[in-house]
């Protein structure tokens, strides 16, 4: 299974675009399993997985993306790229 995760603040304006991005993106994935997971940094819990991640704070949002518990792919402090996640996604 895929799993992507992003990491970020509910009022960064970065943060809110890779969210809308990668979800208006799998939604045209339907054959592929992929979870999707916001990890909010205002919260312990968020903070406590970001920790887990070695998140820095000051480069959100931090998007991760997960095959079979191995991370493939990481972006800090910028949006990805829509064309790199469906090569990841599809396997293209």
């Amino acid at each position: 299974m895929t799993r992507i995760l992003i990491f970020g603040k509910t009022e960064c304006a970065k943060c809110k675009t890779t969210k809308h991005k990668l979800s208006h993106l799998l939604s045209g994935e339907a054959d592929h399993k992929v979870e999707l997971v916001f990890h909010d940094q205002d919260t312990l819990d968020g903070r406590a997985e970001g920790a887990f991640y070695d998140l820095d704070p000051s480069r959100i949002p931090l998007t991760v993306v997960e095959q079979e518990d191995r991370q493939v792919a990481r972006w800090d402090g910028d949006v990805p790229d829509s064309q790199a996640i469906h090569r990841l996604i599809v396997g293209v």
